[in-house]
């Protein structure tokens, strides 16, 4: 079986950071192809943040997201269903999410990470979604700087 990866943390829906990404695991999981090692951690950790963020239970968004539709059409059922979010509140969302691990209490969780990769030595690496590209197979030193939009 050929096992497939969902998009990048960087990639955005609707402005917001991570979110196309949690839906591409629930639909990858859902079609039996999502990386195995991706398994364990579907509606926890940052999946976790994410539904926090938007006022939405795991389990509800994962039944919406199987019911089909875009991943914007999902993103404004949950501002309808959950907790609106404002370009500013979405902005405080992608400056937290985008520097996770860079000085806070991530920090020893992703040296550790990187030591069990054998990237150590990557200084470059400084946040869990470079982790996560650089995992995944995106390096990072060779894709242009990510900055999310500022939404409107």
């Amino acid at each position: 079986m050929e096992y497939q990866l969902p998009r990048s943390p960087w990639e955005t829906v609707g402005g917001m950071v991570y979110f196309g990404r949690m839906l591409d695991k629930i639909r990858l999981h859902h079609a039996g192809t999502l990386r195995p090692d991706l398994i364990p951690n579907l509606g926890i950790g940052f999946d976790a943040a994410c539904c926090e963020f938007l006022g939405i239970p795991y389990a509800q968004l994962r039944e919406r997201v199987l019911q089909g539709g875009s991943d914007e059409e999902i993103l404004q059922w949950c501002y309808q269903q959950g907790a609106p979010q404002s370009p500013h509140l979405i902005r405080l969302w992608n400056y937290a999410m985008t520097r996770r691990g860079w000085r806070d209490d991530l920090s020893e969780r992703l040296q550790q990470r990187l030591a069990e990769g054998g990237w150590q030595n990557r200084t470059d690496i400084q946040t869990f979604f470079d982790y996560i590209d650089l995992d995944e197979g995106r390096d990072p030193a060779n894709s242009p700087p990510k900055r999310p939009p500022i939404p409107s």
